[in-house]
């Protein structure tokens, strides 16, 4: 297989797997056994591509956020359908107050990745944790998603993001960043289900705002940590910019797909998926 083409496919699942419910970390430590590990500069890079995707697919809710606090904002939204998980639908709650609920979310990650990151815990890249991970991560998403199932028919379905909310959102995604595998998405709309926001759409598109300034600290963090030591001599830049470009495409259908998805139906099938590809990397590695 040309470089290249491994560089599209890497780009590909990149793409495919940051907004989806499944682990992109995990299945890029997969994928890169057969494809051939990247620097860290390809890897930031194409998480960059999905991470703008997903601004782009969002351009309005920020530009929404942003206006709260340019012209005041503090009255309240009108209440949201609960079948719409349209972005153009208004917020179920004043703008700013639901910009400061992002902040939160976001700080609670930073304080606690920081942490993380100083007292140097190094990430495990191994398959058979990953692949644990994935079976394990399946399970839970069944379960919790019946429990919030439960909850939405005792309290009805809530589109309100809480302070509860929004600090379990963040340390959910510290917890994500720590554990390849777990999926950064997975865990931040299932806690957001189980914590009060009981509906789906609304779950989804706050763990993905939160995820937008999380994975741009992230990535300049370690793009700033790579320019202060090795560099980035020797990159191929060809293949970097298709890696870049698949990323930034595949994410920007996949996610507005999950976006309809939702609407009428649970996250079953990406829990099964995730047990079905956890169990056969196991018996792969058992042989």
């Amino acid at each position: 297989m040309s470089d290249w083409l491994a560089a599209l496919l890497l780009g590909v699942i990149e793409g495919i797997t940051e907004f989806l419910p499944i682990s992109s970390t995990g299945h890029l430590l997969i994928a890169e056994r057969w494809l051939g590990a990247r620097s860290d500069l390809f890897n930031i890079s194409i998480q960059s591509g999905a991470i703008l995707a997903v601004v782009a697919i969002y351009r309005r809710r920020l530009w929404e956020l942003a206006q709260s606090f340019l012209r005041g904002g503090t009255h309240a939204a009108p209440p949201r359908h609960l079948n719409a998980a349209s972005l153009d639908a208004p917020l179920s709650q004043p703008p700013r107050d639901y910009a400061y609920k992002l902040m939160l979310a976001f700080a609670v990650t930073g304080v606690l990745g920081l942490i993380a990151k100083l007292s140097g815990f190094e990430l495990p890249t191994r398959l058979a944790p990953i692949a644990w991970a994935l079976v394990i991560g399946g399970v839970w998403m069944i379960v919790a998603e019946w429990l919030a199932a439960r909850r939405a028919a005792a309290i009805g379905e809530r589109a309100v993001i809480t302070w509860t909310v929004a600090w379990l959102v963040g340390i959910a995604q510290v917890v994500a960043g720590v554990f390849p595998g777990t999926s950064r998405s997975a865990a931040t709309i299932f806690v957001a289900l189980l914590a009060g926001t009981t509906q789906r759409a609304a779950a989804t598109e706050f763990a993905f705002l939160v995820g937008i300034p999380t994975m741009f600290a992230a990535t300049a963090y370690e793009l700033a940590d790579l320019l202060r030591g090795k560099g980035v001599s020797g990159e191929n830049w060809t293949e970097l910019a298709i890696a870049f470009a698949a990323s930034a495409v595949t994410a920007f259908v996949a996610v507005k797909w999950l976006l309809r998805y939702i609407q009428s139906h649970r996250f079953t099938v990406f829990a099964l998926y995730r047990i079905a590809a956890g169990i056969a990397l196991l018996v792969w590695l058992a042989r």
